[in-house]
């Protein structure tokens, strides 16, 4: 699904250098736009996802009206290598000085990428998140997940109003029972067939993760044009026998299938959109900053935090025993293990799983989806403690720890490997987010 582009002309200076670098545009973004007829800068709009202006003219500082009354995002792309060509900077500072953003990139790359975010910002209206919840909040540790705003059917509205996304939701009880009927044989033939890493695991417990994402991926494609799917998998863990952690790995590597932990579903948009537009290594995890003491020692049941320069700056990062969920194509180790935790039943398992050591950034929506958090930093090390809730997790460092508590949207956030704040910012032009630094 390529983006629509509109060219738009200034009406009173268009001519054959504009014409020229229209045919240029259109041979270099072939792949990934369809360029409509074009049209003069003032005049109705067709339905697109973007407008572009081959050529800049000294014309625009008299046009500020017209460019305010554009209502999609307005690209600059002015150069034959697919830029935005540097005389073009007085007028780009010009425009956003009165009040209109545009999106001038620096580089071809840049241009790839913000075509791929207009794909999926079209894609999405006809894209569905799939979540397996019975009873949110009703279940295991009750107290802490009716907290949760992604249960919230405000929630809900607010992704479908921005960004067209559709919530699809299905019985998770519904789900494991029939899990559980899918035939041996045929999870001992993903078990074989995708030579899974095992841990520490009895063969039954293997067995139920690989029934999981046998019905999990009949689902998907019973239900059709799924972006990302999650299960409210610890509060309502009761209604299961395992997890479905496996699942979401095997799911990932087949089909790049985005997968959501406790059916966090702005965990798995704030995922969708960076992974889908960026391509960078990507996964949930909770956040345990060191500042934060006692309340966050006692829910990994852990004595202290590792000894480290600075911890006002550090975070533990841990989820369900390990790191969390990760893929194993970003991982510079991978096992299927037991699980950890004590609220899911005892045939469950979890990953352990590394991302490489070096630069990482968070990133996650806050609730309005009009701001995205994000903070760079570094993934120092690993640490480890014994008959906790932490057998494996990340020691993260960040600019500034105290200011990340006062921003922080959530104990979820997604974790990258690398640097991306400037990316992030760039498409939040196309999406219609703000990046606020942690």
């Amino acid at each position: 699904m390529k983006a629509r582009l509109v060219p738009v002309y200034f009406v009173e200076g268009r001519d054959e250098d504009f014409d020229l670098q229209l045919a240029r545009l259109k041979e270099l973004l072939s792949n990934q736009a369809d360029f409509l007829p074009p049209v003069g800068l003032g005049e109705p709009l067709p339905e697109a996802e973007a407008v572009i202006f081959p050529q800049f003219l000294g014309e625009a500082y008299h046009k500020v009206g017209d460019f305010k009354s554009i209502q999609l995002p307005i690209l600059v792309i002015t150069s034959e290598f697919g830029t935005v060509l540097m005389w073009d900077w007085e007028i780009v500072s010009y425009l956003r000085s009165e009040g209109v953003e545009t999106i001038a990139p620096s580089s071809f790359e840049q241009t790839q990428k913000l075509l791929t975010a207009l794909q999926l910002k079209r894609q999405l209206q006809e894209t569905k998140f799939l979540v397996y919840q019975d009873n949110p909040g009703e279940g295991f540790q009750s107290e802490i997940f009716k907290r949760f705003y992604w249960f919230e059917d405000e929630c809900i509205q607010r992704m479908q109003d921005k960004f067209g996304v559709e919530i699809v939701k299905k019985s998770f009880k519904t789900l494991a029972e029939e899990a559980k009927q899918v035939p041996d044989v045929q999870a001992q033939h993903v078990i074989d067939e995708k030579q899974i890493v095992v841990q520490g695991l009895a063969p039954r417990a293997v067995s139920s993760a690989a029934k999981i994402y046998l019905q999990v991926k009949s689902e998907l494609e019973a239900t059709g044009a799924v972006g990302a799917v999650g299960i409210n998998c610890l509060n309502e863990s009761h209604y299961s026998d395992t997890t479905p952690c496996l699942a979401w790995n095997l799911l990932y590597e087949e089909q790049n299938m985005i997968w959501g932990c406790e059916a966090d579903i702005l965990s798995m948009l704030t995922k969708y959109l960076l992974h889908k537009t960026l391509g960078m290594p990507i996964m949930m995890t909770n956040l345990y900053p060191f500042l934060m003491g006692q309340a966050a020692l006692a829910h990994e049941r852990i004595p202290h935090f590792p000894t480290v320069d600075e911890p006002e700056n550090h975070i533990l990062a841990a989820h369900c025993g390990y790191l969390g969920v990760v893929p194993q194509s970003f991982a510079t180790q991978w096992a299927l293990s037991p699980k950890v935790l004590r609220i899911v039943d005892d045939n469950a398992s979890a990953i352990d799983a590394r991302l490489p050591v070096g630069e990482m950034t968070l990133a996650k929506f806050a609730p309005s989806f009009e701001e995205m958090t994000v903070a760079e930093g570094g993934l120092e090390d690993y640490v480890q403690y014994e008959n906790s809730d932490c057998l494996n997790g990340a020691i993260l460092r960040v600019p500034d720890g105290r200011r990340m508590l006062d921003q922080i949207t959530s104990h979820h956030y997604l974790l990258m490997t690398g640097h991306w704040q400037d990316d992030i910012g760039m498409i939040g032009k196309i999406f219609g987010y703000q990046v606020a630094k942690l």
